[in-house]
């Protein structure tokens, strides 16, 4: 479980995650972490979070966005609203790091997520562009639905063509990962 002051890496998409404020410390409201990408850093695809609204704060360097239609190249002091529903990506635009502030509002399941593909990252399992590769993408996409989807075809499409994919992982062993966590489980008391 994703806590306050932890930093994940994912070295195939150069983004490094620090966790400001996670679920558990704003009951579910907001997640909040600051986001790093090496200069060639860049979320591994377009895609849209169904329910959640993503908010960007540059701090440093400069950020371009793909908002639908719209390019959108943002430096420090730029803030960019993703709407919920809403199509987009994003890159480093320039040539040294950048860093930003995010807010994803309501928090969700987005940290298990990310703590889901930088494992996979560094065991391998994504492509070079660092999505899961096919049975991992087949059981990610169905227990991150309310997360994020992808630009098309619809949900229900992508769910059907996924199914068998997502049976065959489950067949080989890969479904624990992708159980949901329950954070209302108590926790192991520190010693």
């Amino acid at each position: 479980m994703a806590y306050a002051g932890q930093t994940i890496h994912n070295p195939v998409s150069g983004e490094s995650i620090e966790f400001i404020r996670t679920a558990a410390d704003t009951g579910g409201e907001l997640l909040e972490f600051e986001l790093e990408l090496a200069p060639d850093g860049r979320v591994p695809g377009a895609h849209a979070h169904p329910e959640q609204e993503e908010r960007f704060y540059v701090l440093e360097g400069t950020m371009k966005f793909r908002l639908g239609m719209r390019t959108i190249v943002a430096g420090p002091g730029d803030s960019v609203v993703v709407p919920a529903g809403r199509v987009h990506r994003f890159a480093n635009g320039g040539d040294g790091p950048a860093r930003t502030r995010v807010e994803v509002v309501p928090a969700l399941d987005m940290e298990q997520l990310f703590e889901t593909t930088v494992e996979l990252a560094h065991e391998g399992r994504v492509t070079r562009t660092g999505m899961p590769k096919p049975l991992h993408l087949a059981l990610f996409v169905r227990r991150f639905e309310r997360e994020v989807r992808a630009p098309f075809p619809p949900a229900w499409v992508v769910r059907v063509l996924m199914a068998p994919l997502a049976a065959l992982g489950r067949r080989r062993g890969h479904a624990e990962r992708y159980a949901p966590a329950d954070v209302h489980a108590p926790q192991p008391l520190a010693a």
